[in-house]
């Protein structure tokens, strides 16, 4: 499955994390620069799960990301930037 993750400036061992569950991160957007607050049209063509890290983002970018994820029909997930909230939070959407 791929992912794109939207907050944190850095993973740290999410990476890993995801890789245990056989998810692929395809694109990281920090939010924090003003590039990436622009709107967008569209998440990438490639995307098959959304991961919006909420600690790390503004209350407009995470309300953008996720409503294009809605329109999309792609499943998101909106967590703290912890392994644990992030596992806590696969668990409960998909069962390994």
């Amino acid at each position: 499955m791929n992912a794109m993750l939207i907050g944190a400036d850095h993973l740290g061992n999410i990476p890993e994390l995801l890789s245990d569950w056989d998810i692929n991160i395809t694109r990281h957007i920090t939010g924090r620069h003003v590039s990436h607050q622009r709107k967008q049209h569209g998440l990438p063509r490639n995307t098959e799960l959304l991961i919006l890290f909420t600690d790390f983002l503004g209350h407009n970018v995470m309300r953008h990301f996720r409503n294009l994820a809605q329109n999309q029909g792609i499943p998101f997930i909106a967590c703290r930037r912890s392994t644990s909230y992030l596992a806590q939070s696969l668990e409960c959407c998909f069962s390994k």
